[in-house]
């Protein structure tokens, strides 16, 4: 019975194993279409500006609103505001939503914000509502029915778009009118301020730099990322407008929007910066969000994907898409199993066999690892100085496991939860917006510590090619646990 027992842990230690080999091959995949389609797409988007030519002394564009979600953004407020109306468009066809949701002194800053504008010859109002229904994905419906613009551009608080933002995403708009969506890069205005910082930017170009071109170029499915991208306003109602069942509302809108026929544009030379979150709990709380958001967004659309008359190829690329998350509950497992398996491996496997899928899962696991190291290639000249943080993005990830476990159960077990904001510092620095510490950090202390412990373990019995994963177990969740600890008792004015 003991041994049936053992025996069933091993096996569903190596079918875990094997699920998270399969979506670590898969970051190959997108190295490989990234580097397939770089050069047809830059050779299109030159061409796309080429004949568009300078759209300030052309008549007959296409009206744009700019809609600016907040909530008790304090902070980095005005610093939005004044870089959505100092965007450069034909003077008329530019209006600015600024959709306020905050209960805090963020609204008397805005007013005045507001008013200055105004009285400089700005189209710029905002919007507010007696209750945050539907929180962002709420603000921006009532907001759309009010918007004057064909276009609807989207930036979140934090983000800082460049004065030439519409004048490098309108013309994709001219040239093809069953444009939905082009979605600009992210980039990093306090990258250098931790080594927090430093390992999210390596997290946020692989996504962007690899993931996003590699599929838009290759006709897969591509998702808006919340801000920083511009809208053909029709394609929004046609995809069933802005909805709130699940805490992604930008993922499951983008494939809507895809499935009803509209395409979409990535653009990865245009950079609109934003604020990385510099303490470990607004991160944790970010990361939560979106792990829970993307597998409610895939079991609400994965009928959808299964019936769409499009490849093979594509649904299992939707899948890894939006299944993404999983590796973390995953990773959980692994860790969890480790030390019984070890009690196994010479009833359930051989050690050739054990060797060779230790040596497979190796490689699969080092896929992520390229796949930031030629984002950063392709993104960075300095690139060689980035990529010395990359152990540090490696723990971090790891060390997020726990809590984005939580994350995907709740998603599945359908466990409601509001939508938590990500507060910035900004370049105030004045008002602290706290985030509480999640009880997930005791959890994550008492993983690492045993993480550790099956390591030893290991090591003692001579199985030294598990060494590398307990080691990066263990350093991961004690990074993450003791920093949540400390960042929260840390005493804040």
């Amino acid at each position: 019975m003991l041994d049936m027992v053992f025996t069933i842990i091993a096996v569903i230690y190596f079918m875990t194993a094997g699920a998270l080999m399969i979506y670590g091959l898969n970051c190959y995949i997108m190295i490989y279409l990234f580097n397939k389609g770089t050069v047809k797409a830059n050779a299109f988007r030159k061409s796309v500006y080429e004949r568009a030519g300078d759209l300030t002394k052309q008549t007959g564009l296409p009206k744009v609103t700019t809609q600016i979600p907040i909530y008790n953004e304090y902070n980095v407020s005005e610093r939005v505001i004044r870089a959505a109306c100092s965007m450069t468009y034909p003077e008329g066809l530019h209006e600015v939503q600024v959709l306020d949701d905050s209960n805090d002194e963020t609204c008397e800053l805005i007013d005045r914000i507001i008013a200055e504008l105004s009285d400089r010859g700005h189209d710029v109002k905002v919007l507010r509502r007696k209750n945050r229904t539907g929180y962002k994905a709420g603000a921006l419906a009532k907001g759309l029915k009010q918007a004057k613009g064909e276009l609807i551009a989207i930036f979140d608080a934090d983000f800082v778009p460049p004065e030439d933002y519409l004048l490098k995403t309108v013309p994709f708009f001219l040239k093809n009118s069953g444009l939905g969506l082009v979605q600009a890069r992210w980039g990093h205005l306090n990258r250098r301020e931790s080594i927090i910082t430093r390992a999210q930017a390596l997290g946020i170009d692989g996504h962007f730099m690899i993931e996003q071109a590699a599929r838009n170029w290759s006709g897969l499915y591509m998702n808006f990322n919340g801000t920083a991208g511009i809208w053909n306003r029709q394609a929004i109602y046609d995809g069933g407008g802005w909805q709130w069942d699940t805490l992604t509302e930008d993922m499951d809108l983008s494939y809507r929007v895809q499935f009803a026929g509209w395409e979409t544009m990535y653009v990865p030379d245009l950079v609109v910066p934003a604020e990385i979150p510099e303490d470990i709990n607004s991160f944790k709380s970010q990361q939560f969000r979106w792990a829970k958001g993307s597998i409610q967004t895939v079991i609400k659309l994965l009928p959808s994907i299964i019936k769409a008359p499009v490849s093979v190829f594509k649904k299992v690329e939707a899948f890894f898409h939006l299944t993404h998350y999983m590796v973390h509950p995953m990773m959980a497992m692994l860790a969890v199993l480790a030390l019984p398996v070890l009690l196994t491996l010479d009833a359930a496997v051989g050690a050739v066999l054990f060797s060779f899928l230790v040596i497979f899962l190796l490689f699969a696991m080092t896929a992520p690892s390229a796949l930031y190291l030629v984002s950063q290639r392709a993104a960075y000249g300095d690139w060689k100085r980035r990529v010395l943080f990359l152990p540090f993005l490696i723990a971090v990830g790891t060390g997020l496991a726990v809590s984005n476990t939580r994350a995907v159960i709740e998603a599945i077990c359908g466990i409601e939860s509001g939508f938590i904001r990500t507060p910035k510092k900004g370049e105030r620095g004045i008002k602290k917006y706290h985030v509480k510490m999640p009880w997930t950090a005791v959890l994550e202390i008492i993983l690492g510590c045993y993480c550790g412990v099956s390591l030893l373990f290991y090591l003692a019995v001579g199985k030294y090619l598990v060494g590398p994963f307990l080691a990066m177990y263990t350093a991961g969740f004690l990074f993450i646990g003791f920093l949540t600890a400390l960042q929260t008792f840390v005493k804040h004015e």
